[in-house]
């Protein structure tokens, strides 16, 4: 391999890419789906204007590639894994932009060796992937715009490439909105940039900018539209999740604890060098423009999804940072670049062993960690306290493989082929995992409080006088309280038996439920009983 240099960085980019796109497609197509995976399946197969909890561009997407290549774990997680590859090219370009092409090849192979970019986000059927890659989209028609077009003395402002740039940006930022909410962060982080830098401010009396966010939001607007149709219970539940429940009170343990996942996440040995960019970006804001746009771009998404920890049990969405964190690889790049390209340098060998731990460490634990979810091998060779890390009785990767077990003993029962039989539980997780085992042939209801998007889904005044399979993990108290008043009788059956590579691994409780019907006592909280009783599911 030759000596890396501004001439051949973009090759080994592009070679970075091919190498880590072909790795993930064997991931998608060979580990089962996880948790909320399988809870956002039926989007897939249901497509709609827009869902409860995300946007739905890649509800739109993953049903489109599943159309292509099957249902079938690679069919909804292609679209994911092909953009984070022009995700990783667009970081390139938009790092060469603001600093040089070597700086850029370190910034995309840094975020491939990051724990959450190069697995969920790049990897798994999320909104995520597409948040990413239309939010560096955006950020490269920006910086064009900001940065190549910065001397009005000399630039045309009006001429149709400055324009088109702008309606570029729009329409990037429109499919970000149609990605995940959080594109509002960098419509903000923008404005910040340009309102504080006096060199940029005459953009504020451009007609540009304000084509742009016009067209984002027609671009947006199926997510508008269905929020306006049922009542705007996606932006209700999305907000609320940043407000305190009940009487206020601070949470430094959330707060902490959220802290150190995002350092986890992240690689803590990773993720300190990127605050160490976020503090020298701050620090040089006022003095360098690539460094103002990077921490105007990254603070917001960064200190606002943090600071809420301190009220909002925000649990363990370490990653509704990321997009943050994303921006600060670009001047982390750079640090790279600078260090290495001075061998007299005293950080020179720190950086070259710290770089080289990285990629051994990301190749190592990844390929470990998915070998693990398919074959189940650490329970029996590897020390049990790693896969019981996650404080539950079950090892929670068995989280990662699909329950065709269960689809087994439904096609033993003749369940799955008896149109008078639907399904469900009383958690939407877990519904979701039934869902996808049996590939949304049958009807699902969650019985709880909180069914999210599945409520959606399925009208359940359709299903009155049916019988029902309700699958429980250690719910048996649920059932009682949520599902016997539903139904005639409830009979609790024999287990499914979850196995792994043969070995049982988690048990199922079955309930068999005759007769469907409204409950005869209120149950106000519960969407299923609203719905039954003419009602939106999230209506009053």
């Amino acid at each position: 391999m030759k000596k890396l240099s501004e001439s051949n960085a973009s090759r080994y980019t592009l070679y970075l890419i091919i190498i880590t796109f072909i790795c993930r497609v064997l991931i998608a197509a060979y580990t089962g789906l996880g948790i909320g995976e399988s809870y956002y399946f039926r989007g897939a197969i249901n497509l709609n204007l827009s869902y409860f909890d995300q946007p739905p561009l890649f509800f739109w997407l993953g049903g489109l590639s599943a159309k292509m290549f099957g249902l079938n774990a690679f069919g909804l997680r292609f679209p994911s894994v092909l953009m984070f590859a022009g995700t990783s090219w667009l970081l390139f370009l938009v790092t060469r932009l603001l600093f040089n092409a070597k700086a850029a090849f370190y910034t995309a192979l840094l975020i491939n060796l990051s724990a959450v970019f190069t697995m969920p986000i790049a990897c798994w059927f999320q909104p995520d992937a597409p948040l990413m890659f239309f939010w560096l989209l955006s950020t490269y028609f920006i910086v064009q715009l900001l940065f190549t077009y910065k001397d009005t003395a000399a630039v045309n402002r009006h001429s149709a490439r400055i324009y088109s740039l702008w309606l570029l940006t729009g329409f990037s930022m429109g499919l970000d909105i149609l990605s995940k909410y959080h594109v509002l962060f960098l419509f903000a982080g923008v404005f910040l940039f340009i309102a504080t830098n006096k060199d940029q401010r005459h953009w504020l009396r451009h007609p540009g900018p304000y084509l742009a966010v016009v067209l984002s939001l027609i671009i947006a607007f199926p997510v508008i539209w269905w929020n306006y149709q049922n009542h705007w219970v996606s932006f209700v539940f999305q907000g609320a999740r940043a407000g305190a429940a009940g009487n206020f009170k601070l949470h430094f343990d959330w707060f902490f604890r959220s802290i150190a996942g995002q350092a986890i996440w992240l690689l803590p040995w990773i993720w300190i060098p990127l605050i160490a960019q976020l503090i020298k970006s701050f620090k040089l804001r006022n003095t360098s423009q690539p460094y103002s746009f990077i921490f105007w771009t990254s603070v917001l998404p960064l200190v606002f999804f943090t600071i809420v920890t301190l009220w909002s049990d925000l649990q363990y969405h370490f990653h509704w940072q990321a997009p943050g964190y994303m921006m600060l690889f670009i001047p982390l790049g750079f640090a790279v670049d600078k260090s290495l390209s001075n061998i007299s340098s005293p950080s020179y060998k720190l950086t070259k062993r710290w770089l080289n731990f990285s990629v051994y460490f990301t190749v190592i634990v990844v390929s470990i960690a998915n070998l693990h979810m398919v074959t189940g091998f650490w329970q029996s060779y590897g020390p049990k306290w790693i896969v019981s890390l996650g404080g539950g009785k079950w090892d929670p990767t068995i989280q990662g493989i699909d329950y065709d077990d269960l689809r087994a003993r439904y096609q033993k029962e003749g369940w799955l082929n008896n149109k008078k039989i639907f399904t469900g539980s009383t958690r939407w997780w877990l519904t979701g995992k039934i869902d996808w085992a049996l590939r949304g042939e049958k009807p699902i209801i969650v019985f709880d409080e909180d069914p999210r998007n599945l409520a959606f889904l399925v009208d359940p005044k359709t299903l009155i006088g049916e019988d029902a399979v309700i699958i429980g993990q250690d719910h048996q108290a649920s059932i009682d309280i949520n599902v016997k008043p539903f139904f005639d009788s409830v009979t609790q059956l024999p287990d499914v038996i979850i196995k792994r590579n043969g070995v049982d691994e988690m048990h199922l409780q079955v309930y068999y439920c005759k007769n469907f019907h409204v409950s005869k006592t209120p149950h106000n909280e519960f969407p299923v009983y609203k719905q039954l009783t003419g009602r939106p599911p999230f209506g009053k």
